[in-house]
């Protein structure tokens, strides 16, 4: 699953660009003293080889106050200019240079992302507790300048005499659009109300997300009597894990959902399975100083208010206007079209379960921590197929050649490690990334859990792609594996395979751009529509292609039997009804938070009144219940907006269908095509357009209801 949200768009200012600007625009912060010069690192254009890498290898904590308020500055400066300007507002004298604005800026934030999301420990909390509500506040100060706004605004109004290109018409609207969806238009007092909000909020996003942080830190110490079903490999890493914490001789069990999952999954000690999934889906719920609850319900209320000072009924209004399904009733209707089928399929998954538990005598009601145990002895009694059976095939660097195979088949890619590249934690490797002989990027992958790291996994633009600038691309995945003893291999599960392909798919719709304008590239596009390359890319893990190549057992040496991968495709729809309200619940939910107004909303109480209203399964809990809904309370990345994956696998069910009727991803010509239409396009054209040149039509969902097997 990717988090959007964490990818480096850092830049504040509407509709700007997250890539460096190439001229020295930081070049007057000598008049800011010592502190900017000593901090020029983090501000001034990349350097070393591609072009230009991140200086990760200089970072210090402290630097990063100094430095982003000095490449503030600089932006300022550079506003100043464009609207100092006394010629009549042209696109080239007013759009262009606002799109290559703020460089240094967005150059502290992709740095300081990285610090962010992976390496949140030492003083860096405290730092970005100071920063955020600065950041929000000089954001607005952008969105709010009259000058600017004006120029746009009038460039926008005599638009038809420009005799713009189509990419050109597009980034106009964009910047327009940007703005006024921002509040350009607003009274002097509404805008200084919006301002305090935004402010407020970054301070809530900020202190949510470093409470979430705290509770994943947190593990459950078992003993050697405890590990009864686990395998050999897991045990390992959670003995690893425990001596890191101090407590060797033990195993701890992260609050994380990779050790939460195989936990679940093979402990037979029902006992500690409840244990640890309860410490699991209570981070954020446990009344304490790190508890989440009230400051989802001040984010709630804070941006039903604003909703309405820019004019619309409700946050959802609000953020769907610009996203593929336009308004919450189409991401409504699609939901609750889906959700009728998947409970009814999860009464099906759990009704086989209790017959198991039943026939074994365990004298039990199969509960929430059973759900992966049984779930497992289903797929074994009706596939002959279980988990451990698999696992030993998936090893993690196998995966990822798995990976640059498939890209190289059906893009060109080539990915090639290199040690010539700072990196921000010794964990981390890089890749130059070629293409038909020619550098399009460097690639960055840091796949081990740490303290202070976000939990899940991401895609993170570092710098986005740009023939303006003449930038490469220049991205990373992030995981969180648990490393394995020395010497051994690290062995994961199906999932967290379809996971890798997942992520690695947006890294590939990055390093595919082929855009003039920074803010065009890449996956700057609505949240509904990017997650189609990476949902799409899952589905090539299964092919007997890649299998046959890189799915090796790690003791034998030998490729998954085909018996083995006929099984695994045979099972492909089962425990879909888990896996669709697992994820729905948390979408529905969020729709239903963004449309209730400004009410007062107990975020625990609202959930559970709501679930119960839908018939939600009492097997089942949400993928991510409220206090720990990063994705839509640590920023307003995906608020109101986790629809986004299901909408996102409509379309990606419909392109499958494609590719498989014209000959598969590897061998027809549908991958050069949906290169060409999709991968490389980015934000220059709407994306239902993009979409219907892809595909020739509209989606049509009838194609997501086979692929879930609801059909």
């Amino acid at each position: 699953m990717s988090n959007m949200n964490r990818r480096a768009a850092l830049s504040l200012m509407a509709g700007t660009s997250a890539a460096a600007f190439v001229t020295p625009a930081f070049a007057h912060s000598e008049t800011m003293g010592g502190a900017a010069i000593a901090t020029a690192y983090l501000t001034q254009p990349w350097t070393g080889p591609y072009g230009g890498v991140p200086p990760f290898d200089k970072v210090k904590i402290a630097d990063f106050e100094p430095a982003t308020l000095a490449a503030m500055d600089a932006t300022r400066a550079e506003i100043k200019a464009i609207t100092m300007k006394r010629s009549a507002p042209t696109f080239e004298s007013i759009i262009e240079p606002f799109e290559v604005s703020g460089a240094a800026y967005d150059r502290v934030g992709s740095v300081y992302s990285v610090w962010d999301s992976n390496l949140s420990t030492g003083g860096f909390p405290d730092v970005s507790a100071k920063l955020s509500p600065i950041k929000a506040a000089f954001g607005d100060e952008i969105t709010q300048n009259a000058d600017l706004f004006q120029r746009i605004e009038t460039v926008y109004n005599n638009r038809a005499q420009f005799k713009l290109n189509p990419q050109q018409d597009r980034l106009l609207w964009k910047k327009y659009n940007g703005f006024v969806r921002a509040g350009a238009k607003l009274s002097p007092e509404q805008k200084k109300e919006v301002a305090d909000i935004n402010q407020q909020l970054a301070t809530l996003f900020n202190t949510f997300a470093n409470n979430l942080k705290h509770d994943e830190a947190q593990a459950t110490f078992i003993t050697k009597d405890d590990l009864a079903g686990l395998p050999e490999n897991f045990v390992a890493a959670l003995a690893s894990k425990a001596k890191d914490l101090g407590k060797d001789g033990l195993y701890a069990v992260q609050n994380t959902r990779s050790a939460m999952e195989p936990f679940t999954t093979y402990s037979t000690r029902r006992d500690l399975r409840e244990k640890v999934w309860t410490a699991y889906i209570m981070r954020g719920d446990n009344n304490d100083q790190w508890d989440n609850k009230k400051i989802g319900a001040q984010i709630l209320k804070l941006r039903a208010k604003r909703a309405k000072l820019y004019g619309y009924p409700t946050h959802a209004h609000w953020r769907l206007e610009v996203a593929m399904a336009k308004t919450p009733e189409n991401a409504m209707n699609l939901m609750e079209a889906v959700w009728g089928p998947a409970v009814n399929r999860v009464n099906e998954e759990v009704a086989d379960m209790q017959k198991i538990a039943d026939s074994e005598g365990a004298n039990i009601t199969i509960a929430p921590w059973d759900y992966r145990f049984y779930s497992e002895k289903v797929k074994k009694a009706k596939y002959d197929l279980d988990e451990s059976e698999v696992k030993p095939y998936l090893q993690l660097d196998k995966m990822q050649d798995a990976m640059f195979w498939t890209a190289n088949k059906m893009y060109g890619f080539e990915f090639v490690k290199v040690n010539d590249v700072p990196v921000f934690h010794p964990d981390v490797t890089t890749y130059k990334v070629l293409r038909a002989g020619k550098q399009v990027g460097v690639w960055y992958y840091d796949p081990y859990a740490r303290e202070g790291k976000s939990s899940g996994a991401w895609e993170t633009e570092y710098q986005g792609q740009s023939h303006m600038l003449g930038h490469i691309c220049i991205c990373s995945n992030n995981c969180n594996f648990i490393k394995a003893e020395p010497g051994k291999p690290i062995l994961i599960s199906w999932d967290d395979a379809e996971t890798m392909f997942h992520e690695f798919g947006h890294a590939l719709h990055a390093l595919s751009s082929n855009a003039y304008y920074p803010s065009q590239g890449g996956t700057n596009t609505a949240t509904d529509f990017v997650e189609f390359p990476s949902q799409l890319n899952e589905h090539w893990l299964p092919l007997p292609v890649v299998l046959n190549q890189f799915a090796i057992h790690y003791e034998t040496g030998k490729p998954m039997p085909a018996e083995l991968q006929a099984k695994l495709v045979k099972s492909s729809k089962f425990n879909q009804g888990f896996a669709t309200v697992e994820y729905l619940a948390c979408a529905l939910i969020d729709m239903m938070y963004h449309l209730a107004g400004d009410t007062d909303i107990d975020i625990v109480g609202f959930e559970k009144t709501e679930l119960a209203k839908l018939n939600m399964p009492k097997e089942i809990v949400m993928r991510h219940r409220p206090t720990q809904f990063a994705h839509i309370f640590a920023d307003d990345g995906y608020s109101a907006g986790y629809y986004s994956y299901l909408w996102s696998d409509a379309l990606v069910a419909d392109a499958y269908e494609k590719f498989m009727k014209e000959g598969g991803p590897f061998e027809g010509p549908t991958a050069k095509h949906y290169f060409e239409t999709i991968l490389s396009v980015g934000d220059t054209l709407p994306q239902d357009v993009a979409y219907r040149n892809f595909l020739g039509r509209d989606v049509q969902r009838d194609a997501l209801m086979r692929l879930r097997g609801f059909a």
